[in-house]
């Protein structure tokens, strides 16, 4: 099978304005002052408006976020967490605690300065597999936006280890987004999109905005990182995010969060970052998926 690289992109990029159910998520890089780790209000501050306009225009949204290790790194003053084994987890893991509930406050006021409740939900991928989780699950968020909340969903890094190791949460969100049966996701991060090649080592590299279909071959492309050493993930795991969201009938945008205005340009339809089309013919079986997942 061959990679389809669209060139109906008006057609594509169109459709996208008539989204209901969208899920965004932001990572940890995107979060934080390069120079301090600190967290960036104003980055978050934009962030925060982006997405209570999207409700404003009758939309359902998602957040999914990064940052709770970063944030608690910084709040017991650990520029590196570097103990072996076990101590290692399990100081990330404590980490991750002190971390979400400093991250979920400030996230709570900036929703509040807009007048948007917000709800927090952690979640593990575990949470997929097992039948009667994934009901209750569904169930929440369903409740949630019946009443207009916006759901802020984290990795449970506290409780467990895999997710930790995973990615950088590319691909919990699009379990999240397939859980939802959302229309939309959008992975902000500190790259614009897909390149046939690393536009960092290669100059020939030539950027891809739409992909119809996902292939061996292009999943092969994302062997390289982001560059990034605040958060986990890189395009490998964005590539795998967007064969879950794809195969469960979602578009995905890859989208660069130097500029978080780019989820309403995205909404309007404009050619920002790479639109991977939902496959609409596909079957997908999440729960034998993720269960794939752990054990791999």
């Amino acid at each position: 099978m061959e990679t389809k690289i669209s060139s109906n992109r008006n057609h594509f990029r169109e459709r996208l304005k008539d989204k209901k159910r969208i899920v965004v998520k932001i990572g940890s890089s995107s979060l934080q002052h390069p120079e301090t780790g600190d967290l960036d209000y104003t980055k978050m501050d934009v962030l925060v408006r982006e997405l209570c306009d999207m409700r404003n225009r009758g939309k359902d949204v998602v957040l999914v976020t990064s940052g709770a290790i970063a944030v608690g790194k910084k709040a017991v003053h650990m520029e590196e967490i570097s103990y072996p084994g076990n101590g290692h987890i399990a100081l990330k893991q404590a980490c991750a605690a002190v971390g979400q509930a400093r991250l979920m406050m400030t996230y709570q006021k900036l929703f509040a300065e807009y007048n948007q409740v917000a709800a927090q939900i952690l979640m593990t991928k575990n949470t997929i597999v097992d039948n009667l989780n994934r009901y209750n699950a569904h169930n929440t968020f369903s409740e949630l936006f019946k009443l207009g909340v916006i759901p802020i969903v984290n990795e449970n890094d506290t409780v467990a280890t895999y997710e930790i190791e995973f990615g950088d949460n590319d691909s919990l969100s699009a379990i999240v987004a397939a859980l939802v049966e959302a229309d939309l996701l959008i992975l902000l991060s500190d790259i614009d999109g897909l390149y046939t090649d690393d536009p960092r080592k290669n100059k020939e590299a030539e950027f891809i905005e739409t992909v119809e279909e996902l292939s061996d071959e292009l999943m092969e492309m994302g062997k390289s990182s982001t560059g990034s050493d605040v958060g986990t993930g890189g395009m490998n795991t964005k590539l795998i995010a967007a064969r879950i969201a794809t195969s469960s009938h979602i578009d995905m945008v890859i989208a660069n969060s130097r500029d978080i205005k780019v989820l309403h340009r995205i909404l309007d339809g404009q050619s920002i970052g790479t639109l991977f089309v939902g496959n609409k013919d596909s079957y997908f079986d999440l729960p034998e998926f993720v269960a794939k997942m752990h054990s791999d």
